[in-house]
């Protein structure tokens, strides 16, 4: 896995930029009365980043544990600061899976896992704001 990151931003119009990712194109733009509509808000393309790292994660070690699960969704609520910069103080984490009732306890140690060894996204958010999990069993 490489210890170096790096990306290329290019202005399109108004507010809106695209992101030069590997080999993706990712639209951004603002929220604001300049916006385009061109793509999603820099912060909210943060909370997806979140959602898929722990998904990632989460994934892989059911798959390592054996546990079969369908219906794999993930939530994520966020509450920003009013005071500039404006940032996110509470996220809220929420998983939806359907498995086996015997397997509910491996699912709540795959999260507990992600939160606390592997989710780099969810270590970095730690740092400016509370994070809570919560697992919806389906």
């Amino acid at each position: 896995m490489p210890n170096h990151h790096q990306i290329s931003v290019k202005h399109q119009q108004n507010h809106a930029f695209d992101a030069q990712i590997d080999q993706y194109q990712v639209p951004m733009d603002s929220t604001d009365e300049h916006s385009s509509n061109y793509g999603a808000s820099p912060k909210k393309m943060m909370l997806a980043a979140l959602a898929g790292c722990t998904g990632i994660d989460v994934v892989y070690i059911l798959n390592k544990m054996k546990v079969n699960f369908s219906q794999f969704s993930i939530d994520v609520d966020a509450q920003l600061t009013e005071e500039h910069p404006v940032i996110y103080d509470n996220v809220s984490i929420v998983y939806h899976i359907r498995v086996e009732e015997a397997d509910k306890a491996k699912m709540e140690k795959a999260v507990m896992l992600s939160k606390e060894k592997y989710c780099g996204v969810s270590a970095m958010f730690s740092h400016f704001s509370k994070v809570e999990f919560k697992i919806v069993f389906l």
